[in-house]
């Protein structure tokens, strides 16, 4: 009934499948992320000295290389997944894939699709589910293995008998095919961890296998039994990561970022996947677990302190990624994976209401680098898990210092721009050459990896958005759209971190995924502080610094426009129209697979059921971890030295 236990509390040493030349690969990435940032951080030097670097041209280096750094990473991420893709080779084993292949049926097992929710539409919920189960049925060889539970947090009153009644049908619709849980907790301690966490110890022990899910997550019937035969046949194996794509976007931002989403992650995350190897990342969902690896390594303690950064870890899977990591258990980013699906926010604000929570959590990680016993990668996946945020504080300061260094030199003796009709600065240097290429080597490096999403596209499946004219215009439209948005974005991103840093903490509430027109006075509310700062900007800079005022365009620009860039974009007229001219499509809509074509479709109205119980327990621990006490040779003999480091 419950299949071959392979799951121990430590991996076993034998592995059907190895990973070849980590530590080469690593080597060789790291090598060429260094030589580029030396190459460009040397660069840089040689433009500001002039008998000196003076502080705030310190300043300008230190910031310069930082952000210069986390550019090159995305540059040789996307060069190697491009590169990759190409050749249509695994980016773990290197083998060449066959886009025809299909897993063997997996042997006996039983796997919980596990969905935590709060407060979330039960509608949505329940459709999702339902046509995830419908596509495990079509593979009938192995449905009866699976079972679904959702987990409910959720404190609002009405919102609970909803989802009870929407439960309950959809037991009723399944019975006898297969097996649909409610667990509903009265106190939701933990938030999705704690919600994880609590299921582990009542059912955890039924299950070798756990597929997470978020409310809005779809998977395919196929991709969840290769998700399950991947870890039979990888018993090292501790967690599968899939990619999820955004589905069902109709505004105008909604429909950019999945466009995005579609053409690029695919590329980029192949790129991480041959770097980071078996010491990959955790986003939360979309993610098969072997549950009693799950369970003994990964409970979550309190972080010592008041939040922000102190209390509940919110953004919990990175941490557990860690953990299992450091347990010597496989974590894996599987790229061939398809059928992988999810939502997102619909609009700029709802968008960045989702990052706000996201920042905090990441920020909460730096206090986790030292972490006793941690892998290299995952010190690494903290560092620029908050890097991803804190750079938005950089790259302003960068450009901030720079405007007052620009305007010190305009006011100085030394003629900055000599010529109204100057384009670039005369810098006070003995290689003024150097500053065009540098700019336009970070522009390329910026550019680059859309400009390979695209030509692989292009080359493998231009139909998949629509034909190669439509391809070209969609993702010149895209790229129009990053560069306008990318201002507010960095203020936004600058005012989260500044206010976890100053002790503000966020407030939990359900993500808002469905798409929603953002009225004229909101978008203003919300941007206001960005079009003042932007406009002071660029008066100033025109004023007293006129050329580099033209250099700050792309900057002062998308902040004046910000409240018109959330309003308009949060159109779903506007984004309707788009789809209509065949503009920002993506493959889920041009050829839908079959688990998407009938989530639109109402539920069937059943007959009153009465909700069933959930399945018995099968208590097991979870043992809180540390990150003060661990001891790596308790590990080694029942790990018997299986994972190198």
């Amino acid at each position: 009934m419950y299949g071959t236990r392979t799951n121990s509390a430590r991996p076993t040493t034998s592995a059907s499948a190895d990973i070849p030349g980590q530590r080469c690969r690593r080597l060789i990435f790291t090598l060429l992320v260094l030589s580029s940032t030396v190459l460009g951080a040397w660069a840089m030097f040689q433009i500001l000295h002039v008998g000196g670097i003076t502080p705030l041209q310190g300043v300008i280096l230190v910031l310069f290389t930082i952000t210069f750094t986390w550019i090159v990473i995305a540059f040789w991420t996307a060069l190697i997944g491009f590169i990759l893709q190409l050749a249509q080779r695994d980016p773990l084993t290197l083998s060449r894939r066959d886009a025809e292949s299909r897993s063997a049926p997996p042997d006996d097992h039983r796997t919980a699709l596990v969905m935590p929710i709060f407060n979330e539409d039960p509608q949505r919920v329940v459709s999702g589910l339902e046509q995830t189960c419908r596509s495990l049925l079509d593979e009938s060889v192995t449905a009866g293995n699976f079972e679904a539970f959702i987990l409910s947090d959720t404190t609002d009153a009405e919102i609970a008998r909803q989802e009870e009644t929407a439960v309950a049908a959809l037991q009723q619709r399944f019975e006898g095919r297969m097996a649909v849980h409610y667990r509903r907790r009265e106190f939701n301690h933990g938030r999705k961890a704690g919600n994880l966490a609590e299921f582990c110890r009542r059912w955890g022990q039924r299950y070798e296998f756990l597929v997470v899910l978020d409310a809005d997550s779809i998977m395919g019937g196929r991709t969840l039994v290769s998700l399950v035969r991947a870890m039979q046949d990888s018993p090292r194996t501790g967690l599968i990561q899939t990619v999820p794509i955004p589905i069902r976007q109709n505004t105008i931002f909604g429909r950019f970022q999945q466009f995005a989403a579609a053409l690029y992650s695919p590329m980029l995350a192949t790129g991480q996947s041959f770097w980071q190897g078996d010491a990959a990342n955790y986003w939360g969902h979309n993610a098969i677990l072997r549950t009693r690896a799950f369970m003994a390594c990964c409970g979550l303690p309190e972080l010592s302190g008041r939040p922000p950064l102190g209390g509940e870890i919110l953004s919990h899977d990175f941490v557990e990624a860690a953990l299992m990591r450091r347990a010597g258990w496989q974590v894996r980013l599987d790229t061939a994976i398809v059928d992988s699906f999810e939502e997102m926010p619909g609009n700029l604000l709802d968008f960045a209401k989702r990052d706000r929570r996201w920042t905090q959590g990441n920020l909460q990680h730096l206090r986790l680098l030292g972490g006793r016993g941690l892998h290299t990668m995952s010190r690494l996946h903290f560092l620029f898990g908050a890097l991803a945020y804190v750079s938005s504080v950089l790259w302003g300061l960068m450009l901030a210092v720079s405007t007052v260094e620009a305007v010190g030199r305009a006011l100085n003796t030394h003629r900055f721009f000599s010529d109204s009709y100057q384009l670039f600065p005369n810098w006070p240097l003995p290689t003024p050459g150097l500053v065009l290429p540098l700019l336009a080597i970070t522009i390329a490096l910026l550019l680059l990896p859309k400009v390979l999403g695209i030509l692989l596209a292009w080359g493998q499946r231009p139909a998949a958005f629509g034909g190669k004219a439509r391809l070209l215009a969609s993702a010149l439209l895209e790229i129009v759209f990053a560069v306008l948005i990318a201002p507010i974005m960095m203020a936004f991103h600058s005012l989260f971190v500044l206010g976890v840093l100053s002790g503000y903490n966020v407030t939990w509430s359900p993500q808002v995924r469905e798409g929603r027109t953002v009225p004229w006075r909101k978008a203003l509310r919300h941007t206001w502080a960005a079009i003042l700062i932007g406009a002071i900007w660029a008066g100033s800079t025109y004023e007293l610094a006129p050329m580099f005022f033209w250099w700050l365009v792309p900057v002062w620009a998308g902040l004046l426009l910000s409240a018109w860039l959330v309003r308009i974009t949060s159109s779903l007229r506007l984004g309707r129209r788009l789809r209509q001219a065949g503009l920002l499509l993506v493959p889920s809509e041009v050829s839908p697979p079959r688990v998407l074509q009938e989530l639109e479709a109402p539920l069937p109205i059943a007959e009153v059921a009465r909700l069933m119980p959930p399945p018995p327990e099968a208590p097991g621990e979870m043992p809180v971890q540390s990150f003060t006490n661990f001891t790596r040779h308790a590990m080694r003999p029942l790990a018997n030295a299986s994972v190198k480091e």
